[in-house]
């Protein structure tokens, strides 16, 4: 199903239905109507605020940004963020889409979960957090019509239990590699489901650094 918003509507375009065939076929729906919902909220925050932006490129940010998690993307070392910026940036490579616009993709998902960075950085890195954070964290729901929030969840529903079902996909997608999460809000997931899990503290990484002094 659609959202016929002027201006938010997905790309009619040979990418963005590869974009939205991958995901479809790759992530859960779970993931996927998030990822559709965080397209088009942060498409409507562009508008809003005035920004010139690539369609094609934000939807593949958007519709990107969480693959990370799912198995078949996801490393045994790196955070799920740049297993996910790296898997869009080959797809968008792959289809022809020059370097750069795909290093801008790159850098929207990798930096999705860095809070108050990616706002003054390019428009497509600013949007793909912008969707996060209204569609995860409602950050900016005030900002939104009733009429396009319930469209928007109208054609890519939300769980009855969406947050708690988010967590738990998180949880799911970096459980088995803790230590990337050090100076991450992923690492509030795993304490969440782990009582006993230890954050990795940057004070005590100085202190024991082989510098002296």
């Amino acid at each position: 199903m659609a959202v016929d918003i002027e201006g938010a509507r997905i790309p009619d375009s040979k990418l963005a239905r590869a974009v939205t065939e991958f995901i479809r076929d790759t992530e859960t729906e779970l993931l996927f109507n998030h990822s559709s919902r965080v397209y088009h909220f942060g498409a409507l925050a562009g508008l809003y605020r005035g920004l010139k932006f690539d369609r094609e490129l934000l939807y593949a940010g958007c519709m990107f940004h969480d693959i990370g998690l799912m198995p078949s993307h996801s490393s045994q070392s790196e955070r799920f963020e740049v297993d996910g910026a790296h898997a869009a940036r080959d797809f968008l490579k792959s289809h022809g889409i020059p370097e750069e616009d795909a290093y801008t993709v790159w850098t929207a998902i990798a930096l999705h979960t860095t809070p108050g960075v990616p706002v003054h950085m390019h428009p497509v890195v600013a949007l793909v957090t912008a969707g996060v954070e209204m569609d995860v964290l409602g950050l900016t729901y005030p900002e939104y019509s009733n009429a396009e929030r319930e469209a928007v969840v109208r054609a890519f529903p939300r769980t009855p239990k969406f947050k708690e079902d988010i967590i738990q996909a998180f949880y799911d997608g970096i459980k088995h590699k803790p230590d990337t999460t050090f100076g991450n809000v992923k690492a509030d997931v795993i304490a969440d489901k782990e009582p006993h899990f230890h954050h990795g503290n940057f004070c005590s990484v100085i202190r024991g650094s082989h510098w002296h002094g």
